[in-house]
């Protein structure tokens, strides 16, 4: 049974890494070769690739994206975490309707509000920058609600209530204690803010018109040349975007697993 499960096992890491395989093999070819078959094996067009990406300023968009990506984290996590702190362990008259709000909030699609978003940063001196892009994580109902649920089910009430009857503050009891226990949480969501900004198109799409603030998906989508897209140079690039999100989630993915099951079981 053990011997089944581990050739299961395998059997589905082949598969889940075998795209990634191909990517960093096509980035190797020709573009027109691409199209002549599907490649299994390395070729030697690599350099050539990547001398088309590296003149396109990939260094400037892969630092673009990391100000972006970075900077979310941060926002997200302060954000969602005083909100989630303040519901799941203060009684203050219009809690519920805090909570069913941000739950409300995660029903709506995004392209909902897409529009009316554009406007308000055009109106507040921000638009085709990289801000509106960094803003939009500032109030974010997905990381209120699980902290939320985190907190609630991860800090004990008696912890809290020892805390004040010593005479901690409410920010020393945040900074010393419920921080530091909450720890898992915070680095699963730091995890998935992460790869989410890394990865959002669709915002930068509408919002960035100069290439100079371009993100790495946006730089990827236009990458080629005027009458001719070169596949070979996007593969190239897409592999050494993924570079950061592989090592993150290789580095925290003990953690990451550890947070997404804590909140989730009591006791």
């Amino acid at each position: 049974m053990k011997k089944l499960m581990w050739v299961c096992l395998i059997l589905i890491s082949i598969l889940s890494l075998f795209p990634f395989y191909m990517m960093i093999v096509m980035s190797t070819y020709f573009n027109e070769d691409l199209f002549k078959g599907i490649p299994l094996l390395p070729s030697d067009y690599l350099f050539e690739n990547l001398k088309t990406v590296f003149k396109s300023d990939f260094l400037r968009v892969y630092g673009n994206s990391l100000v972006v990506s970075i900077t979310s984290v941060a926002l997200a996590l302060f954000t969602s975490t005083l909100i989630g702190y303040a519901i799941a362990k203060f009684k203050f008259r219009g809690r519920n309707f805090l909570q069913i709000f941000v739950i409300l909030t995660m029903m709506v699609p995004t392209q909902v509000g897409l529009i009316g978003y554009i406007i308000e940063m055009r109106h507040i001196g921000v638009g085709n920058t990289l801000w509106p892009i960094i803003f939009v994580w500032m109030a974010f109902p997905f990381g209120a609600f699980f902290m939320i649920q985190f907190m609630r089910d991860a800090v004990p009430n008696d912890l809290l209530e020892c805390a004040r009857i010593d005479g901690c503050s409410e920010p020393g009891i945040l900074l010393r204690i419920v921080l530091p226990i909450i720890k898992p949480g915070l680095a699963t969501m730091a995890t998935m803010v992460f790869l989410w900004s890394w990865n959002n198109y669709l915002l930068p799409l509408v919002t960035i018109n100069k290439s100079d603030w371009f993100t790495l998906p946006l730089f990827i989508s236009n990458l080629g040349m005027v009458h001719r897209t070169d596949y070979a140079a996007r593969m190239a690039a897409l592999a050494m975007t993924t570079v950061p999100v592989l090592i993150l989630f290789i580095l925290g993915s003990r953690t990451f697993m550890k947070g997404l099951t804590a909140g989730a079981v009591k006791g």
